[in-house]
């Protein structure tokens, strides 16, 4: 590399975004993730072995993927090749093996491979990569903010370790922001700025863990601050709030934040708890989620979790998937809002729910258990021969519209598949088949 090449990479560094300048260097300064990172964790232990084998990287944006990425290329003797899977392709991926075999070859050196988001790669691009990553002749660093285990080859995953990544807290994004006001050679330590510790733990915490929101937002408000007399840049509160703007909402309608927030919402109801289920609706529909797909959802809900303590609950579950489909967006989320605040508050019962799956193992155990001949049908010439229908007993010619009989095959005559809670209009069907009960008991 010639003086023009070195002053022009370090030109471009300059100009690279803060949270590109300050990616850690070190384990030391790699922030957060204390759960996979901290002293005597295994991934860190392999590291500073540098025994490092291959890993899926499966967080949010902003949790540190690329950053524990860049401090393993630091850190180990490996080489290190990066490609991004937007762009790359097999061409690309066989040139990085040629490579590595030649350096494997003359140098006795290993490869490592990052390739960010490694969801965007297709089936045979994942395959091609699968021989060089099992031989080892590659250590796949794999990066991705989708459910590797919806988006990603099972047989790729089964030659690599999921490591998860979580949410920065506050407190770690604190950190890298005063870290970044200090640092000379990356961050913007060469300017004279005032700011709040309250405004930094403000920023931290508007950012949901995302650091590169974080820096970026931190980077933005010092470029266009004011300059006092004194020559230094003031960062106000409202300064702060102009650079975040209104930060996207971190939702994939195909991805894992569809399936995460889909599980809360319903949790949530189940759970008794309308601040929380409004939440999370509010995030879907914020999210751009299906209309039909939260619809489909809540009518499942009113019969699994509240079943027959509420019958009404499954009437205003269908008639509000019918009322969004009429009306749409924005005020589908008011018809929302009424449905699952009633789910949530309703009484709750999954006793039907747990019924058929109970009926469902016995049906497919017993699938050839003869109806009692009773109750078999009888309007068919020769049926009568047969015995069909033979001393069956109208409910309605009885006193209450109810005779002692059995419905059930013989083998089965004595099984519950049914058990009523206590919890709201239950209680009075669990009275009924009582008195039933005794009913039958007393004709015995």
């Amino acid at each position: 590399m010639d003086l023009f090449e070195h002053a022009s990479k370090v030109e471009h560094r300059k100009q690279a975004p803060l949270a590109v300048r300050m990616r850690p260097r070190t384990l030391d300064e790699f922030e957060g993730q204390e759960k996979i990172m901290g002293e005597g964790s295994m991934l860190r232990r392999a590291i500073l072995r540098d025994r490092l084998q291959s890993l899926i990287l499966y967080g949010p944006p902003g949790t540190g993927k690329t950053a524990l990425a860049a401090v393993i290329a630091n850190m180990t003797e490996s080489y290190f090749v990066r490609l991004n899977a937007v762009m790359a392709t097999v061409r690309d991926i066989r040139m990085v093996v040629e490579e590595a075999q030649e350096r494997r070859h003359l140098y006795n050196q290993g490869t490592t491979l990052f390739l960010d988001e490694i969801h965007r790669f297709n089936k045979a691009q994942q395959d091609a990569l699968l021989p060089f990553v099992e031989e080892g002749l590659l250590v796949l660093i794999g990066a991705t903010t989708e459910n590797p285990f919806f988006t990603i080859n099972q047989a790729l995953i089964s030659r690599s370790r999921i490591v998860q990544l979580e949410p920065l807290a506050s407190e770690s994004i604190v950190r890298i922001l005063q870290r970044a006001l200090t640092d000379d050679a990356r961050g913007l330590g060469g300017y004279q700025v005032a700011i709040d510790e309250d405004d930094l733990v403000f920023l931290a915490d508007a950012a949901g863990g995302d650091a590169r929101v974080a820096l970026n937002a931190l980077d933005l408000a010092v470029q266009v601050a004011d300059v006092n007399d004194d020559g230094i840049r003031v960062i106000t509160h409202e300064l702060l709030v102009e650079a975040l703007q209104t930060r996207l909402i971190s939702y994939d309608r195909a991805g894992d934040a569809h399936y995460d927030l889909a599980s809360c919402l319903i949790k949530s109801i189940r759970g008794s708890d309308p601040q929380a289920a409004l939440y999370w609706l509010a995030r879907m529909l914020l999210g751009g989620e299906d209309l039909r797909f939260i619809a489909r959802r809540l009518v499942i809900s009113a019969a699994e979790d509240i079943g027959l303590a509420d019958p009404q609950a499954l009437v205003i579950a269908n008639a509000a998937a019918q009322a969004v489909e009429r009306v749409g967006m924005p005020e589908a989320r008011i018809i929302f809002a009424h449905t699952v605040t009633y789910l949530a508050t309703a009484p709750k019962s999954n006793s039907a729910y747990l019924g058929i799956g109970k009926a469902w193992e016995m049906a497919e155990k017993t699938g050839t258990a003869l109806p009692p001949r009773h109750l078999r049908d009888a309007h068919y010439p020769g049926a009568a021969q047969l015995g069909h229908g033979h001393e069956y007993r109208y409910p309605h010619d009885f006193p209450g519209h109810w005779v002692k009989q059995q419905y059930l095959p013989d083998e089965l005559a004595s099984v519950v598949f049914y058990e009523p809670t206590d919890q709201g209009y239950e209680a009075e069907i669990r009275r009924f088949i009582s008195d039933r009960k005794v009913a039958k008991d007393h004709e015995k």
